[in-house]
């Protein structure tokens, strides 16, 4: 009798991961590319895991993230399953509708270009 653990290379249930999308993609690229040309950010990194995407940005490569764009679709029946996310761990905005939901970001390049 073989009584060795099975390896954690065999074949098994397939996990899904969650990610963005192409349209998805390019709305978060498009704000990106702006703040970029702003010179407020200069990094982005995304991770696909089980249960969420992230789109994570940075001012500087080796630092925390300053936010962090979350794709949840277990919550899009609820609160919507895109949200902002601070520094901090706070939540900016949530909601069912990409484009606005990082229209909080938007007020903030608002706020760059013009410090009035």
């Amino acid at each position: 009798m073989n009584m060795q653990p099975p390896s954690p290379f065999a074949a098994g249930p397939a996990q899904t991961q969650v990610a963005f999308d192409r349209r998805e993609l390019s709305v978060i690229l498009g704000v990106y590319g702006r703040m970029v040309a702003a010179g407020e950010w200069r990094d982005y990194g995304i991770s696909n895991l089980t249960d969420v995407a992230v789109f994570s940005v940075f001012r500087r490569t080796a630092e925390h993230p300053l936010y962090r764009i979350e794709k949840r679709p277990r919550l899009r029946g609820r609160q919507g399953m895109y949200a902002v996310v601070g520094m901090d761990g706070r939540i900016l905005k949530r909601g069912h509708d990409l484009k606005s939901v990082l229209r909080v970001l938007e007020r903030k390049l608002i706020r760059v270009v013009n410090p009035d």
